[in-house]
């Protein structure tokens, strides 16, 4: 039956059309909305929240522009044409601006879900969010552009020119910003991993900005190191593959000594310190390698482990204190080098 029939303007049934539309469509978004988060709730991953929230605005939008598709077939014909181009016009709008509203919402959750597990985005999240979100805006408007014919090539050129004359002056700054991307992808060193650098500077790396990277030394000085730097030169990472770590104690004992008295004496006091230093690695067994006769002395190593560089210093110190006593109760002398001065009368 025709609209003419029932004796009714279309200007007074294509509103209700319209909003009968909508009001539809958005009942049956937002009962599958509701079925659908209830199945990414029992998921681990954060991926298909993020969409989730990404989608819903957007949707809302193009229910909208949908109700503009709809009552275009309802204008009458001859009639409302400036209408039906703005219609349309409107539809492609709120498209493009949906499609961007959508982009923008998932990555700006994509960088919030990863700044809880990566350091450098905790306390850079603002300034990324908002340096990701003038891009996809700035597109989106050069997308707008030219949907509706504005030629946007001049805009690029001039884009263009000006991004080249900022990135010439603030070469540097990019060197050591792509220097910072590269140590968080790569991962040659992390947050609260000890590392030794090649000028010899060691200490805990405390932050990984995108400029520069801080390491704590032992005496509670800072070395902040351009990330430029860090990425050129050799690094020494105590932390990997695993945080345990080897301790040697070089010693030596007299010529005189009974050898095999001494591995033994020596692994018993090492085993014992194993045991009952805190931070040492209990279930290693230690080591001992006799490897030089000195002038002096006949050297060995002792290896010993420890959970990290940290306790290393206090296994190696008890270690040595241990040994010492317990060489005096057996009799096994630490020699040390003398000078005979003779007299010439």
């Amino acid at each position: 039956m025709e609209i003419s029939s029932w004796n009714i303007s279309p200007w007074l049934f294509i509103p209700l059309v319209f909003l009968a539309w909508v009001f539809l469509l958005a009942m049956v978004k937002k009962v599958v909305f509701a079925i659908v988060r209830k199945v990414a709730e029992k998921t681990a991953n954060q991926i298909d929240d993020i969409l989730l929230d990404s989608l819903d605005l957007p949707l809302s939008l193009l229910v909208y522009a949908s109700g503009f598709l709809v009552v275009q077939h309802l204008i009458p014909k001859g009639d409302g044409l400036d209408l039906l181009k703005y219609l349309l016009g409107g539809f492609k709008i709120i498209c493009i601006v949906a499609g961007i509203l959508f982009v923008d919402r998932f990555i700006q959750g994509l960088i919030h879900e990863t700044s809880k597990t990566m350091e450098v985005l905790k306390a850079s999240s603002g300034v990324v969010r908002g340096f990701v979100r003038v891009v996809i805006f700035a597109l989106g408007a050069l997308i707008l552009l030219d949907t509706f014919g504005v030629s946007v090539t001049p805009i690029i050129a001039s884009l263009g020119i000006g991004s080249l004359a900022v990135a010439l002056a603030l070469q540097p700054t990019l060197e050591n910003f792509f220097s910072g991307v590269q140590i968080i992808v790569d991962k040659p060193v992390q947050i609260g991993q000890f590392i030794r650098l090649e000028t010899g500077e060691e200490g805990i790396v405390e932050r990984i900005g995108w400029r520069s990277t801080w390491i704590v030394m032992g005496n509670n000085n800072t070395v902040i190191l351009p990330n430029k730097m860090l990425v050129n030169t050799r690094v020494t990472n105590f932390c990997y593959p695993t945080t345990e770590i080897a301790v040697p104690v070089p010693v030596g004992v007299h010529y005189a000594s009974d050898l095999e008295k001494v591995e033994r004496v020596t692994l018993e006091v090492a085993r014992e310190t194993l045991k009952e230093v805190d931070g040492a690695v209990k279930a290693f067994e230690p080591v001992l390698r006799y490897d030089e006769l000195a002038d002096s002395a006949i050297r060995f190593n002792v290896i010993l482990r420890a959970r990290n560089v940290a306790a290393s210093h206090v296994v190696r110190h008890d270690f040595i204190k241990r040994l010492q006593k317990r060489y005096a109760q057996e009799g096994i002398l630490i020699p040390f080098p003398t000078r005979t001065i003779v007299k010439q009368s």
